[in-house]
């Protein structure tokens, strides 16, 4: 899955689109309930990659079934540590994306500038189409 942590580091969210299965479930650290699709999930990560600073994976855990990348980051001038946690289908495309945060003071502002973008977030999704 180096392909995942390249593309995510790079903004390269047309590679992230790829790792993607259809049906990705996207578990944010600040929402109660699941994201289900490919295109709520693209539309989470396209904005999320605005509101983190300095994003950088610091540590990676990896089995057959898919891996957890320990981030570092800042939201608001607070840093934030937080863990991708990927799980694969069969054909090593991700079908649950869950993601845990922390300290709680980060994970509030991670939360109120996602919030600020979620109208953007739902028009994004809902105006997405798979690439040809």
């Amino acid at each position: 899955m180096d392909t995942f942590r390249t593309a995510v580091e790079t903004r390269d969210l047309e590679a992230v689109e790829d790792l993607l299965a259809d049906d990705v479930v996207f578990r944010s650290p600040v929402a109660f309930q699941p994201y289900p699709g490919k295109a709520v999930t693209l539309a989470i990560l396209r904005e999320v990659v605005e509101v983190f600073e300095g994003f950088t994976y610091v540590r990676e855990l990896h089995d057959e079934g898919g891996g957890a990348y320990v981030f570092e980051a800042t939201v608001d001038g607070l840093a934030i540590t937080g863990c991708d946690f990927l799980t694969l289908d069969g054909d090593g495309r991700i079908v649950d994306f869950m993601v845990m945060t922390r300290p709680l003071k980060a994970s509030q502002a991670l939360a109120a500038r996602m919030a600020e973008r979620y109208p953007a977030i739902v028009e994004a999704a809902s105006a997405w189409t798979p690439r040809a």
